[in-house]
């Protein structure tokens, strides 16, 4: 079968997934290059939508819109002008067919698909086809034809033509190995996965020793999810050693360079809140001690007014941390010699995301978000010197919005990240690379061992339902404040036992009834990504089919009922109940989607504007944006009068005012992580005591109104009788290896 063919101008490569057009390719998803070929072998014919769906999806079944995204695809990469329709027509009620020339080809010859003169080209071209072009110019050469002359100047002229293609094919091939050889790659072959800490428990945030003979990594209680310990475990003998003597609330861990000590971020409620709710810790471990023993944390430096994470050991008196101030995140570095610390690298308009640091080459990789809305990989010296910068050049299955999270590789000017269930490659230039191993399940981006043959990745599962909870079953006459104060002092030993609506093993959440309407639209996982689904009670539907490693973060229902606004993939999608969808052009990366009216058309957002999350409202419409407000904020909502209601960072409720936001005073100590609603002007949440409470807007009576399981995660709507909630089942997360084959 052949594996490459010209459709027109782009060459297509079966064997690396790839479309080239004037020295651009870009990797295509194996399903659509499929419906592609297809398309190919039946050119400027007809071709059916069930034939291609059973074609290209024998024994699957799958829905015309998968096929409709593939057709999408190929016509954004073969595009002419912006002319989508160039080569790929559609027929309505009948099918596609490819318009154009198709040429196949076996093997590669003489023939190259880079059409431009070799003059234009200097030789630069993305693709590592020096062979095809050196090909085409000695082809060149050997047609050239030399007519005798008798002339002693004309004489000389075939030895001189002859000497300046030499030299040409001698420039020709230094600049193809200067420029045209292959980017670095990691061709990696799936041996094995193991699990490392199969347990009840949850752990995650694994790292490897220097010496490679141990794993340390977080392990939480099943039934505390905020707090946890720190431990190691031999890889060889198994055993496992609890290091720290108390739990707390750390982040994840790096070792010294000689392996002796470890940094982590350890978080608490400050005593004193001023600017934030969490008071932030640098912390140390005696790595060698915490093995004969569990040891307790010394403290290195302590931050009240600005967050700092992703602690990274430099060297043995250096360790480099993210700090956020302004919204805005920067690399720095504390020093223990001197107790302070210094600035490595930030952006004045723009924010860090990530990074990573290689101890063999004693360099930083970050990414970042610079002020054109673009996302860069820069690689510097742990001194901030800066060695390259480039934007990143996303491919068609990662979300051009999407973070990722590489880290170092055994390869040379390489790094690896996953989306989730796909990993990829990405270079000092900015090039991304798909690598395929067969991850059936999400996983984070992996560590690689120092002996570069095996990888440490996080995999796990979140479960939650959706559930419903009578209102009579919580609603109890108004409480004293000193009853209030006892059952706040209380345990909850509530028994009430939610209904649950919809249940599967995997995460379902965001769950809203429908306006005037039976049905309830939620996001699960259950189909392996996130997807809205739509449910009467009795059955459920799946009405989306977004793309592999999609995330969902908010959507709401249209005020007829008729469509719901999505986030997925930091975009907003109106979804329709038949499956249709409409995109709305945005520019920015939204974060979360609060609340959508329809009326208006305006929606409710945490946007990333410039690298810096702000609170907006986007007019659907025409694409305005206003910023509401310069704080930050959590969670937001608008009554059916059109009160704003908003909760900052420390989880206080605030109103705009006609001068400036007022704080609600009567909310103070009742926001949590849990969100909240307004429904019918009366705002309603759950504290962090598990207490349903409800603050009438028109009158400002406060109640609390009852108990709640211990286990919500989130309250998500209310109508007359019911409340919907997001109930928390089991969190699974394990380390395990990748033992790549030899």
């Amino acid at each position: 079968m052949a594996t490459r063919y010209w459709v027109g101008d782009f060459f297509v490569d079966l064997t690396r997934n790839q479309i080239t057009s004037k020295n651009q390719s870009q990797t295509i998803p194996p399903k659509a290059l499929a419906v592609l070929t297809y398309l190919a072998k039946n050119a400027n014919e007809v071709v059916s939508h069930d034939e291609l769906l059973s074609e290209v999806w024998p024994d699957t079944v799958v829905t015309p819109n998968t096929l409709q995204r593939s057709i999408a695809q190929l016509r954004k990469v073969l595009s002419v002008d912006s002319k989508y329709q160039s080569y790929i027509k559609t027929h309505a009620k009948q099918g596609y067919s490819l318009e154009g020339e198709v040429r196949w080809q076996d093997k590669a010859d003489a023939e190259s698909f880079v059409r431009q003169d070799i003059s234009e080209k200097s030789g630069i071209a993305s693709q590592p086809d020096t062979a095809l072009l050196v090909t085409e110019t000695v082809e060149a050469s050997k047609s050239f034809k030399v007519e005798p002359s008798k002339t002693k100047d004309s004489k000389k002229k075939p030895f001189k033509l002859i000497l300046s293609i030499a030299f040409t094919l001698v420039g020709l091939f230094l600049i193809g190995i200067k420029y045209l050889t292959p980017s670095p790659s990691l061709n990696l072959s799936y041996g094995e996965l193991r699990s490392l800490t199969a347990t009840d428990n949850k752990e995650f945030a694994g790292v490897y020793s220097p010496d490679g003979q141990y794993i340390v990594f977080l392990r939480y209680s099943e039934s505390i999810c905020i707090n946890s310990n720190i431990w190691a475990k031999n890889i060889k003998t198994q055993k496992e050693v609890q290091l720290t003597r108390n739990m707390g609330t750390y982040s994840s861990h790096s070792f010294s360079k000689d392996g002796k000590k470890l940094a982590f971020i350890e978080s608490e409620n400050c005593n004193k809140p001023i600017t934030q709710k969490k008071c932030y810790k640098l912390m140390s471990l005696d790595f060698e001690k915490a093995l004969e023993s569990p040891q307790s944390p010394s403290l290195l430096m302590e931050c009240t007014n600005s967050r700092i994470k992703s602690p990274v050991w430099l060297d043995d008196n250096n360790v480099a941390l993210l700090q956020e101030l302004s919204n805005r995140w920067k690399l720095t570095s504390y020093s223990l010699a001197d107790n302070k610390s210094i600035d490595i690298y930030s952006l004045e308009d723009g924010s860090l995301l990530d990074y990573d640091y290689s101890v063999t080459d004693d360099l930083i990789a970050l990414t970042s978000i610079h002020n054109n809305g673009q996302y860069y990989i820069e690689v510097l010296k742990p001194d901030g010197q800066i060695l390259s910068s480039h934007q990143i050049e996303y491919p068609p299955e990662i979300s051009s919005l999407r973070f990722i999270y590489p880290n170092f590789t055994p390869i040379s000017k390489l790094l690896i990240f996953s989306t989730g269930r796909q990993l990829f490659t990405l270079s000092y230039e900015g090039k991304i690379t798909n690598i395929s191993l067969p991850l059936d399940e999400p996983m984070g981006s992996p560590i690689f061992h120092p002996d570069g043959k095996r990888m440490l990745v996080i995999k796990g599962t979140w479960d939650s339902d959706i559930a419903t909870i009578s209102l009579s079953q919580i609603t109890k006459p108004q409480l004293t404040p000193i009853a209030v104060e006892q059952v706040a002092t209380k345990k909850n030993n509530s028994k009430l036992v939610p209904l649950i609506l919809e249940r599967s093993t995997l995460a379902e959440d965001d769950a809203i009834y429908q306006p005037n309407g039976e049905l309830i639209a939620f996001k699960s996982d259950r189909s392996g990504d996130d997807q809205i689904w739509v449910t009467d009670g009795k059955s459920a539907r799946q009405l989306t089919y977004f793309p592999m490693d999609t995330y969902i973060y908010g959507l709401d229902w249209a005020a007829d009922g008729k469509s719901i606004l999505v986030n997925a993939n930091n975009m907003l999608t109106q979804v329709y109940l038949d499956s249709s969808q409409k995109n709305f052009p945005f520019g920015q990366r939204v974060e979360q989607l609060f609340q959508w009216d329809s009326e208006e058309n305006t929606a409710l957002l945490i946007a990333r504007i410039k690298g810096v999350l702000k609170f907006v409202e986007f007019n659907l419409n025409n694409s305005d944006l206003r910023v509401v407000t310069d704080k930050k904020v959590n969670w937001a909502f608008k009554s059916e009068d059109g009160r704003l209601i908003y909760t900052d960072h420390m989880d206080r409720f605030w109103q705009p005012g006609p001068a400036e936001d007022q704080l609600i005073e009567a909310l103070e100590n009742q926001g949590s992580d849990k969100r909240f609603i307004i429904k019918y002007n009366v705002i309603y949440g759950i504290n962090e005591e598990s207490q349903l409470w409800s603050y009438e807007l028109n009158d400002g009576i406060f109640k609390i109104l009852g108990n709640t399981p211990s286990n919500i995660d989130y309250l998500t709507d209310l109508n007359h009788a019911d409340i919907l909630l997001t109930i928390r089942i089991t969190a699974k997360k394990e380390v395990a290896e990748l033992v790549l084959a030899d």
